[in-house]
């Protein structure tokens, strides 16, 4: 069935976040990380059933909706998993503070490596926690964890890591030999990992695939819990279904009770968009991910013929990490954002040498966005632009 990804969708005056920020104003936004196109269609016919219904009461999750999960992780990464170990939530956001909130106590130590979304960067002192940042490396281009600066920055303090994987916004597809040496190190100081994995379906480069990380080493999977959703990969953020993955119960029952202290239940809507996701919307998913294909290709082309722009290749995701330091520029997103482009400053990332640019939009979108950054980019290097 064909799907359309080309026609742009108007969201100006329609409450998106992501347009109203520029409102009144000839700026594309390419910043935060929700796609300009339609749901899958069974998505939408679900939701028009809970509408027609006309009740929504506080909910409970369907037990088919667990037993479609489990089979959907099954069919996809080869991991069984039991459906008591299933925790929903409104947003991975929130689960990683109850997380947070879970593992040791006030003062404590949670490592996380940056650039990384922002929360990650937050999350940890709203809980009473100490956040240890141990920044990514960059080998040929490619980004992944430095081993050996993680295990100098563990001390007895150290509860928890949190990863995200595949990674916001540097784009990398962990592999399981990646994550089993971070495993590795884990275990022998009995830290526990809280994984953020709403990524994990949108991998773009076609001989790689996700591994969660509770799989990389099964014998560690009961010091793991893993944070999955629908919102990114069928472009329903605004639904609010995530869930946590919990094997060992008595962490699962700790994190249970935060996770009530900190946020709201599931909707009836968010549980019936979830359940037409995981069961009726492969064939969309696999369409979205050859359209995303094309974009980062496109994408990638252009940045390496703008004088002072580099990206590393995106795995995974929808998301560009565009290096800006060779252009020189005090603050990118500004210049950007004044030649009709808003990206995402990296800062908020932990490094403001980048942009993040989602390119998860119409193609004459992404081209009309790249054009106008050539336009800036060439203003700034003949000295006809200044911020």
């Amino acid at each position: 069935m064909p799907f359309d990804f080309d026609t742009p969708i108007e969201r100006r005056n329609s409450g998106s976040m992501k347009w109203d920020l520029y409102t009144g104003q000839d700026i594309l936004p390419m910043w935060v990380a929700d796609m300009d196109f339609r749901t899958a269609p069974a998505i939408i016919d679900a939701l028009q059933g809970v509408v027609e219904h006309g009740v929504f009461g506080y909910a409970s999750h369907p037990s088919e909706l667990a037993e479609v999960v489990a089979l959907m992780l099954k069919r996809k990464y080869g991991w069984h998993i039991e459906t008591d170990w299933i925790v929903w939530i409104p947003g991975v956001v929130p689960g990683l503070s109850a997380a947070c909130r879970t593992v040791g106590k006030r003062g404590d130590q949670v490592v996380t490596n940056s650039p990384i979304y922002h929360h990650f960067l937050h999350v940890a002192q709203q809980a009473g926690r100490e956040l240890v940042d141990v920044p990514l490396h960059s080998i040929d281009g490619r980004w992944s964890y430095d081993i050996e600066a993680i295990e100098r920055a563990i001390t007895p303090k150290t509860g928890m890591i949190m990863l995200c994987s595949p990674h916001n916004p540097v784009g990398t597809c962990f592999s399981r030999d990646e994550l089993k040496e971070l495993i590795d190190l884990c275990k022998s100081r009995n830290i526990i990992i809280c994984s953020d994995e709403i990524h994990c379906d949108l991998i773009l480069d076609e001989e790689k695939s996700h591994t969660p990380t509770a799989m990389a080493e099964p014998g560690y999977a009961d010091r793991t819990i893993t944070l999955m959703a629908t919102s990114k990969t069928f472009n329903i953020a605004g639904i609010n279904c995530s869930f946590a993955i919990i094997p060992d119960e008595n962490l699962r029952r700790a994190f249970t009770n935060n996770a009530r202290m900190v946020m709201p239940g599931v909707t009836s809507m968010a549980f019936a968009a979830a359940m037409a996701a995981f069961r009726d919307s492969d064939d969309w998913l696999q369409a979205l991910l050859g359209y995303l294909r094309g974009n980062r290709d496109y994408l990638e082309r252009e940045i390496r013929d703008i004088p002072g722009l580099s990206m590393p290749h995106v795995e995974a995701t929808y998301l560009a990490w565009i290096n800006t330091r060779e252009l020189g520029v005090e603050n990118t997103q500004q210049l950007f954002e004044a030649h009709g482009v808003g990206p995402s400053g990296g800062a908020q990332f932990g490094d403001g040498d980048y942009v993040r640019l989602n390119f998860g939009c119409p193609r004459s979108t992404l081209v009309q966005a790249v054009t106008r950054m050539k336009d800036a980019v060439s203003r700034f290097n003949q000295g006809a632009f200044r911020i």
